[in-house]
């Protein structure tokens, strides 16, 4: 069982991710990553120039005039992405779109890697100068100081954060979906999808059921369909027992869901999953065109 339940994992982590990169690009969030690098930039722009008079024994100048081209190249790189974006919302299948797409991500990979090297050097020019660059260079100096401290909180922050949802996706997978479920903006199956799938009651086998039904092999229990005459059942191994989003076991009497490609997991887990994304999370059959398709017919 374990691997279905990582390729739920995998599945949950790439959606996670889509909506993660669908929120960065956000207006809000990219009106606030435009501002806040402005910010940088101003406030870099005010320091070099009301610190003409200071001389420091290492090039400081030159380092915050990286870090402002830095922040620059950022903003440039987000603004694009973001109209990139809202253009192919509006008009779908641009020409150029993923030639610019590739551009924008070059330039992203190259600042970050420049970021990195800077930083480093920064914090080199800094440490060899010592106190002195306090007394010859306070402005330059302070200011160097505050802009190397945001840069390591920025990133224990940002590996914090990937820390905790790594474990959560795979500990605690129902938390994730619990979450997603929340900020989603249902775009994924409606509820009359939804409760257009079989639902079944599950029920465990005793030695003296499998002893009547002549099943010798390891069987979990039995997927009753509700609401049908003659019932329809299915006999599940030990194995096939289990969901794979929660990892529980069916425990007698709990409620199933089969979807289409015959797939079946707890009613209360893919439910909240079919909401936020109207595919299997195991084969990725979409419910919703299945639905739209029988319908045609």
């Amino acid at each position: 069982m374990r691997e279905p339940s990582v390729a739920v994992r995998e599945t949950a982590a790439e959606h996670l991710e889509e909506r993660q990169t669908d929120w960065a690009y956000s207006k809000p969030v990219v009106v606030l990553d435009v501002l806040w690098n402005l910010a940088f930039v101003a406030v870099a722009a005010a320091v070099l120039a009301a610190s003409l008079g200071e001389r420091p024994a290492v090039p400081l100048r030159v380092w915050l005039a990286g870090y402002v081209l830095q922040c620059l190249l950022h903003v440039l790189c987000v603004t694009v992405e973001y109209r990139r974006r809202c253009r192919d919302a509006d008009q779908e299948g641009a020409g150029d779109g993923d030639f610019k797409l590739s551009i924008v991500k070059h330039l992203e990979s190259a600042n970050t890697m420049f970021s990195f090297i800077w930083w480093i050097m920064g914090f080199y020019w800094v440490s060899a100068g010592g106190q002195a660059l306090s007394h010859d260079a306070p402005q330059l100096y302070w200011l160097s100081i505050v802009f190397l401290a945001f840069d390591v909180f920025f990133v224990v922050f940002c590996v914090a954060l990937a820390c905790v949802i790594g474990i959560a996706v795979c500990c605690c997978l129902p938390c994730i979906i619990a979450i997603l479920y929340a900020v989603t903006d249902q775009e994924g199956a409606s509820e009359e999808d939804i409760n257009n799938l079989s639902k079944f009651k599950f029920r465990t086998m005793g030695d003296h059921d499998k002893l009547v039904a002549g099943i010798a092999a390891p069987v979990g229990g039995v997927m009753t369909e509700c609401g049908t005459n003659p019932p329809v059942e299915h006999i599940l191994s030990a194995e096939d027992a289990e969901c794979c989003i929660c990892l529980c076991p069916y425990e007698d009497g709990a409620e199933l869901r089969e979807l289409p490609c015959n797939h079946h997991f707890h009613c209360s887990c893919i439910d909240k999953w079919l909401h936020i994304n109207a595919t299997c999370p195991l084969c990725k059959f979409n419910i919703v065109k299945s639905n739209l398709g029988r319908e045609e017919v």
